[in-house]
């Protein structure tokens, strides 16, 4: 199937809707860089993909295409049903933008956003972007990467307030503290720490006779 689609792109073919149809949710991933760069986003509106499974480059690609694509539609109900697909890509600040409008995203579509984007969410955040039924779902989810670190770099004390019995954020009053490294003492600082144990009795006696004499 790669070779198949580089043949079709070096005939300098379009990788327009109906290419990308019949590529497929099941090859989009095989797309490269270059491959992905040359898709219209207009050609978006009429292909049915979801690149969830594919890496995090090609995700972060369609995503930026897919919000041109559908950028005319951002106020309306129907955004985030387009969206949806390729929101692994989204950025943290369009995540933060969309919680803000009850899109109601299940625990699945969470699990696959980018983690560092998912780690700048607050837990009020999360909230809005699952909705009250989805939300519920997170505990089931809890101990799965990378939810679970978004749990834990959460405060439990705002993890509460979702009333869904989250567990394992930060405790009111605590933090981590990262125990430094010592390096290994050297052959030769050992030596020198044997020398100064070794003479130190005849330095004491040396001392303490001095000062019965003085």
């Amino acid at each position: 199937a790669s070779v198949m689609i580089k043949q079709y792109v070096d005939l300098e073919n379009a990788l327009n809707a109906s290419a990308l149809n019949a590529i497929g949710t099941k090859y989009v991933c095989l797309l490269n860089g270059t491959e992905l760069n040359t898709i219209d986003p207009s050609s978006l509106k009429l292909a049915s993909l979801n690149p969830s499974a594919c890496s995090q480059h090609t995700k972060d690609i369609l995503y930026a295409k897919a919000k041109r694509a559908f950028s005319d539609q951002h106020y309306l109900p129907a955004y985030y049903e387009l969206i949806e697909p390729y929101l692994g890509g989204a950025p943290g600040e369009d995540l933060k933008a969309l919680s803000k409008d009850n899109v109601n995203m299940t625990v699945n579509t969470l699990q696959n956003l980018r983690r560092d984007s998912l780690l700048s969410l607050t837990p009020s955040e999360v909230q809005g972007l699952m909705g009250i039924i989805n939300l519920r779902d997170l505990k089931k989810w809890q101990n799965q990467s990378p939810i679970r670190e978004w749990v834990q770099t959460q405060k439990q004390s705002e993890l509460n307030k979702l009333g869904v019995g989250l567990t394992g954020g930060t405790q009111e009053g605590y933090i981590n503290i990262v125990p430094p490294k010592f390096q290994s003492p050297s052959s030769a600082s050992l030596g020198a720490a044997a020398m100064t144990l070794h003479l130190l009795p005849p330095l004491l006696i040396t001392f303490l006779m001095m000062s019965v004499l003085s």
